[in-house]
């Protein structure tokens, strides 16, 4: 009995340090290692972070930053923003509607400088659960960087999963 629970025990703490990982070739430039994840949003923008803590250092394994802009005009006459949503599919290649890049990647090891990695060439991200600013979400992306650009992780791939228990307001504060 004991030993089934001990498994049990194993298999859901296995399942739960699955909600956020990250893998594909660029571990072979640097460690894809992490201890936590933090996501931060505002009606323009979605930012997820992946940390690992190296004792005096917290590396920022990779952030990855998403344009929220969305074709078209709104109502106010702006530049419209895309709902995340559990089940919203966002392409991440290319460039938004005011010219700036759909998405954005860095690495930032602790002590060191930040590094850009290259355009991405193709890739989507997907909301699982949750979406609003302040509540849950889960989600996950991949991603193939484009052969030149950037400072490492050339015509390299990227897959994540996040989940946090709260989305920080990533605001512009008081107008």
């Amino acid at each position: 009995m004991k030993v089934w629970l001990a498994l049990a025990l194993a298999v859901g703490l296995t399942s739960c340090a699955l909600d956020n990982s990250l893998g594909g070739s660029l571990s072979e430039v640097f460690p894809l290692d992490l201890s936590t994840v933090e996501v931060a949003q505002n009606p323009e923008a979605l930012q997820i972070t992946y940390y690992r803590n190296r004792g005096v250092f917290l590396d920022v394994v990779v952030r990855v930053s998403v344009s929220l802009q969305d074709e078209g005009v709104a109502a106010d006459g702006g530049v419209p923003t895309i709902e995340l949503k559990a089940g919203k599919k966002l392409e991440l290649a290319g460039e938004s509607p005011t010219g700036q890049l759909r998405c954005a990647v860095t690495h930032a090891p602790g002590g060191e400088p930040v590094r850009s990695l290259p355009r991405v060439k193709k890739g989507d991200i997907v909301i699982t659960e949750g979406g609003s600013i302040g509540a849950p979400i889960k989600g996950n992306f991949s991603m193939l960087f484009e052969q030149e650009g950037g400072d490492v992780g050339f015509g390299r791939t990227l897959v994540g999963s996040f989940a946090v228990e709260q989305s920080l307001d990533a605001g512009f504060g008081d107008p």
